[in-house]
């Protein structure tokens, strides 16, 4: 478990001081817990003790051990593909393939464990109640996963729209956002900047926000009303996006599993629309 998880887990007994060191840490995290203790109390309006008592509470023997696990925990957060390229042991040629694919494997029973199953269940709530849209969004890699998850869910409800590409444009559309609308973002580490203000100004504008992140997690965790969570890492100097299409296919099939007949009646009309004007080839090709 991450400092970060340990913090918005709500499993701790809190002083009213002790919230206080937590709401900083989190308000500018990860770089609030990298001064000294003193600082950090300081700039919390609590006393030195009251920090080594959250500290402990948290886990930790000292100051010193937590920031050690903060640094480390940051540097896996930033780890581009060249320094994993630098730091990671590359297989021999003829064994890259059996072990990626395991890894990716281990990557996906990971992921299984790090989100709980009400995640799903209350993101397919948000999705299909929405009085307004859903706006799906991601980051270099993570947007064409966000674009498969706004095919789905166009096949299920009205008012879905992706956002390919974050323009000037993409953030004008913040004006028309409000408490209606759902803003479904994917943002894994090297996190962008970009996407984390979108989705914190759409936040901002009372929409709600359902995150996928990984187990670092994105700082839009902070307001995302839902976290859907994964392990990314594999033998490869990138990270794997497999348990992210994995997750948001699931997702997809809660909505069906909980939403009644809503998506199989538009379903059944974007059919009709599709027949009519021979969008896709559904008759068998004869062999001559």
């Amino acid at each position: 478990m991450t400092i970060r998880e340990m913090l918005i887990g709500g499993d701790l007994s809190l002083t009213p001081s002790e919230q206080r060191i937590v709401q900083l840490l989190l308000s500018e995290y990860p770089t609030s817990g990298l001064g000294t203790a003193s600082r950090l109390a300081k700039r919390a309006a609590v006393s030195d003790p009251t920090v080594a008592r959250l500290v402990s509470k948290l886990g930790f023997a000292s100051f010193a051990e937590f920031q050690a696990e903060l640094l480390a925990e940051v540097e896996k957060r930033v780890h581009s593909p060249l320094h994993m390229m630098e730091t990671k042991r590359q297989p021999e040629a003829s064994g890259v393939v059996p072990e990626y694919m395991a890894s990716v494997e281990t990557a996906l029973r990971q992921s299984q464990s790090l989100t709980p199953l009400a995640a799903y269940e209350k993101a397919a709530q948000l999705i299909m109640e929405a009085k307004g849209s859903v706006i799906v969004l991601g980051g270099r890699f993570s947007r064409h996963v966000a674009g498969m998850l706004s095919e789905y869910l166009n096949q299920m409800r009205p008012n879905v729209r992706a956002i390919a590409d974050l323009s000037a444009s993409s953030f004008d559309t913040l004006a028309d956002t409000s408490r209606k609308d759902v803003v479904v973002v994917f943002d894994y580490r090297r996190y962008q900047n970009d996407v984390i203000s979108y989705a914190r100004q759409a936040a901002a504008h009372d929409a709600k926000i359902i995150l996928f992140t990984d187990q670092w997690l994105s700082p839009i965790a902070e307001v995302a009303e839902v976290s859907i969570v994964s392990g990314l890492d594999v033998a490869s100097p990138f990270d794997t996006m497999a348990p992210a299409i994995a997750q948001a296919e699931t997702l997809v099939a809660k909505i069906l599993a909980v939403s009644g007949e809503k998506p199989l009646l538009r379903m059944q009309r974007l059919e009709s629309v599709r027949k009519e004007n021979s969008i896709t080839l559904d008759e068998p090709v004869s062999s001559q």
